[in-house]
């Protein structure tokens, strides 16, 4: 098992959080009040619940084969992680059902896509192969969050903190997946880079979907979910965008012998722990964290 897990963050399950989303002085649009980013991270926020226990499942499969304790106390860890992002965002997504968005029906069509489909039609090492895939999507996620770009400046602080809460823990769990991948499911380099690509174009698409269908229920036409699709997508790619920055820690997962581990420089990590440390609070940690980030541009 030769690896890096000893660069790696202690896995820390912080549960019975409150973010406050309830809030009725959030706004509809609560990222600048930008239609399209806005239902672009509910989309994710959509995702999660599925995508979380599509995750743990995968990475049970192999449970029973596993003799190393601190593995398996990191599996024990990150499914208490995973289980309080499924309750977090679903808390989230009851807000969205307020606003008349058609939560349950993506959430059925996720679920039918990732365990009627995916695991039906392939083996089990190849869904947790794309579990290693998607979990390297939301550790990309954190870098891109972080950096000093401060890419969701404009946006509420408590939703804010429930994505900057999301991405820090992901952090400290983006090992444990890929470890039961390569040292117990024996997923090769070819399989391993064949479900990266795989994700590479199936996540960008549930979440396009999903934030068009909730654009659509929010009343835009065809026409101007067109337009707003397009600028929302230069947004996204263009130079300098949210994802443009992320190819090089993208590009890693396609090196023979790569691990998670290997990237340890996280922005904002020890500062949001620090933020968090003064009253468990995860909104405070979060502006700390960015007052702390800001001070050192």
């Amino acid at each position: 098992m030769a690896h890096a897990s000893d660069k790696q963050h202690p896995i820390v399950p912080r549960e019975k959080l409150d973010f406050g989303l309830d809030d009725p002085s959030i706004p509809k649009y609560w990222f600048g009040g930008d239609a399209f980013k806005t239902r672009f991270f509910d989309a994710m926020s959509l995702i999660f619940p599925p995508g979380e226990k599509f995750f743990m499942v995968t990475v049970r499969d192999f449970r029973d084969q596993i003799n190393d304790s601190k593995l398996l106390k990191d599996i024990k860890d990150f499914n208490r992680q995973e289980a309080q992002h499924s309750m977090v965002h679903e808390q989230y997504n009851n807000v969205l059902r307020k606003q008349g968005m058609p939560v349950d029906k993506l959430i059925g069509w996720l679920d039918q896509l990732l365990f009627d489909k995916y695991r039906n039609r392939h083996s089990r090492e190849y869904t947790l192969a794309i579990t290693g895939a998607l979990e390297h999507f939301t550790a990309l996620g954190a870098h891109a969050m972080f950096d000093d770009r401060d890419i969701m400046g404009d946006a509420h602080p408590k939703v804010r903190a429930m994505y900057a809460w999301h991405a820090i823990e992901e952090v400290e769990h983006k090992g444990v997946a890929y470890d039961v991948m390569i040292d117990y499911a024996k997923v090769g380099y070819f399989k391993r880079c064949g479900a990266l690509i795989h994700a590479t174009f199936m996540f960008p698409h549930v979440i396009l979907k999903f934030a068009n269908a909730m654009l659509k229920a929010d009343g835009f036409s065809f026409f101007q979910r067109l337009q707003l699709n397009a600028k929302g997508i230069w947004w996204l790619l263009k130079p300098g965008g949210f994802a443009a920055p992320l190819h090089k820690h993208y590009v890693q997962y396609y090196k023979p012998g790569y691990h998670p581990w290997q990237e340890t420089e996280q922005p904002g990590y020890e500062e949001w722990l620090r933020g968090f440390a003064k009253h468990n609070d995860p909104v405070e940690a979060s502006e700390l964290m960015r007052a702390d980030l800001a001070a050192v541009r």
